[in-house]
């Protein structure tokens, strides 16, 4: 009887650790880059990935408090689309930003890999994950970019 409740008081301490540690997670809210874009966190400075109207792609880096700073040395690489047939886009300065010279392929949902490195030298950083370009009803930003709960 004794071990029973030391069990069940042993689990409940566990749940509400558990749901402890959620909430913290879950109050770390997502934040939009200044175009309306996907934050990639990966890489330092961080980068803002946002898909233009006419599917171009423009990398922009970010401050700590989100502000756009100019690209320096950075190569960038977005290989995206069907892994059979991928599209690998190249990107050239355009003021304080990356834009690539070619658009996405067809599409509305793409497997996505971005790749940078900080100079000619340095190791590669990688990131992927799936442009959704469908809009989100609550934020009405792109799926792939979006900052809402669900």
């Amino acid at each position: 009887m004794k071990s029973t409740v030391l069990r069940l008081l042993a689990l409940g301490a566990l749940a509400c650790l558990g749901a402890a540690v959620a909430s913290a997670h879950g109050s770390k809210q997502k934040v939009a880059g200044p175009n309306g874009g996907r934050i990639l966190a990966a890489f330092t400075p961080r980068a803002e990935f946002f898909v233009a109207a006419d599917r171009t792609v423009k990398i922009t880096f970010l401050d700590e408090k989100n502000r756009p700073v100019a690209p320096a040395a950075q190569i960038v690489t977005v290989t995206s689309g069907d892994r059979a047939a991928p599209v690998r886009l190249t990107f050239t300065r355009v003021g304080d930003a990356l834009v690539s010279g070619a658009a996405l392929p067809a599409g509305k949902d793409l497997p996505t890999v971005v790749q940078i490195k900080a100079d000619a030298g340095a190791k590669t950083v990688t990131e992927k994950f799936n442009v959704d370009l469908a809009k989100c009803p609550e934020c009405k930003l792109g799926e792939y970019a979006c900052i809402c709960a669900h």
